[in-house]
């Protein structure tokens, strides 16, 4: 049965590569520049002209002393750095080349109390010897199939370590370096997320979390992912009007062939249903609507809505290293604000990023008419986002707070972050504090059948 669906997944995709010209293949003359020039993950290695982002000479790969393992809250690697300065409302055209809209935008909105301290640039990421070997691979035999709505010949790793083509192409595989990036085999955490009003009230919403990146299996191959980049399962522990409901996603490779599968458990009926609008500008309903489906994770999902744009790189002031913001013991009412996060608890860095747009193709729908992506250099992470309206103004501002998993090692977002300039509130994601643990990485393979719609109906009702 199972050798059976592998080959009809295989005509599939055969099929979708025919339909649509294949795109983002280099040559292995190319590909021969990650780890030389290039570091193994595609940035540039040599630092910047003005000496202000080093090179990059390995990452942070030993965690530091007094650190005993995954499960522990992240130890700060550099607690001796102080700001080199810091940007606000008063000096920020002094910094404006390094400013992206949404950071000017929030300045100018709170000029009282945002603020940007900048720290020196530290490049941090690392991936494993064995996620840099499968990334070389990918370099020279990853492609886009169909309108930026899949992969093919790609496992393991970043599947476009260098970006070629058209600026569309460039677009398309920048952000799916993003949905296909390093964050380890599998993990469990359990954390909050909240709404803030415009008064600063806010209700903790706390969720048991579980994921197997099934693309980075480490006993698999493409073969063997049966279409799905990721499974993903949610429980919903407080507040009680909440608790006891579950959503499990399966994330999909080629979105030609199957869409994005998700299923929702309603404790009050005690039934799993097809959850098939858990996607595009889908509303959240534990963000109080401050986030839409494919705002998740910063950016998650199908391209198709959008026209797509590679603008190139710039250097810009991202956050970065953000240790403070996932120390043990810090209260949410310390990071947590009326209007922002705490800025003293930020941590900002000058780095190079690759800056992608997005509009909206006519006759589609969705509630962000233009969005665009300020993607990290060296991890793939998107880290800013600005997103406008349909009046095409500057409406929701994201920012991923990111800091080095030393234990994978591996850069991503400790905090989500989603402003909204207009309804002046905002929305976090991933707060964990308060709790005795943060996320715990292992390289466990589960049983696929531990992510299957009945798996999800029997955990949820014990």
């Amino acid at each position: 049965m199972l050798n059976n669906k592998k080959m009809l997944l295989g005509g599939l995709l055969a099929l979708s590569i025919a339909a649509s010209p294949a795109l983002g293949a280099v040559s292995a003359s190319e590909a021969a520049r990650l780890g030389n020039d290039l570091t193994p993950f595609g940035s540039i290695k040599q630092g910047n002209a003005a000496g202000t982002i080093p090179a990059w000479t390995g990452g942070l790969t030993t965690a530091p002393e007094g650190y005993e393992g995954s499960g522990q809250h992240h130890i700060n690697p550099f607690p001796d750095d102080q700001p080199l300065f810091t940007i606000s409302s008063s000096n920020m055209a002094q910094y404006q080349d390094h400013l992206t809209d949404g950071v000017e935008a929030l300045l100018e909105a709170y000029p009282s109390s945002f603020r940007v301290p900048v720290y020196l640039s530290r490049r941090t990421h690392a991936v494993p010897d064995w996620v840099a070997e499968n990334t070389r691979k990918n370099a020279v035999n990853a492609e886009i199939v169909g309108a930026g709505a899949g992969l093919d010949g790609a496992y393991g790793g970043y599947p476009f370590p260098i970006l070629s083509g058209s600026s569309e192409e460039k677009a398309w595989q920048a952000m799916w370096n993003h949905l296909t990036r390093w964050r380890g085999v599998s993990l469990t955490r359990r954390a909050s997320e909240v709404a803030v009003q415009s008064n600063g009230d806010y209700t903790l919403v706390t969720s048991q979390q579980e994921a197997f990146f099934n693309f980075y299996n480490p006993e698999g191959d493409e073969g063997d992912l049966d279409n799905v980049i990721f499974y993903y399962l949610s429980f919903t522990q407080s507040p009680p009007r909440l608790a006891g409901g579950a959503i499990l996603i399966h994330e999909t490779l080629n979105q030609i062939i199957n869409p994005r599968n998700g299923w929702g458990y309603n404790a009050g009926q005690r039934r799993v249903r097809r959850a098939p609008n858990l996607g595009y500008d889908s509303p959240i309903a534990a963000a109080d609507n401050l986030r839409t489906a494919d705002d998740t994770d910063i950016f998650n999902g199908a391209l198709d809505r959008y026209n797509w744009d590679y603008k190139g790189m710039r250097e810009i002031y991202v956050p970065y290293n953000n240790y403070l913001l996932s120390e043990e013991g810090v209260p949410y009412s310390d990071i947590l604000g009326p209007a922002h996060i705490n800025p003293d608890l930020t941590r900002w860095e000058l780095h190079r990023v690759h800056v992608v747009e997005a509009n909206l193709k006519d006759g589609e729908r969705h509630i962000y008419s233009k969005r665009r992506f300020y993607i990290d250099e060296d991890s793939w992470n998107i880290l800013l986002v600005d997103q406008y309206d349909g009046r095409g103004e500057l409406w929701r501002v994201t920012f991923g707070m990111a800091i080095n998993y030393y234990e994978l090692p591996g850069v991503w977002t400790a905090l989500d972050v989603y402003h909204d300039l207009q309804a002046r509130r905002y929305h976090v994601l991933g707060l964990d504090t308060e709790e005795p643990g943060t996320r715990v990485f292992t390289n466990e393979v589960p049983n696929r059948r531990y992510y299957s719609p009945a798996s999800l109906r029997r955990r949820s009702v014990r």
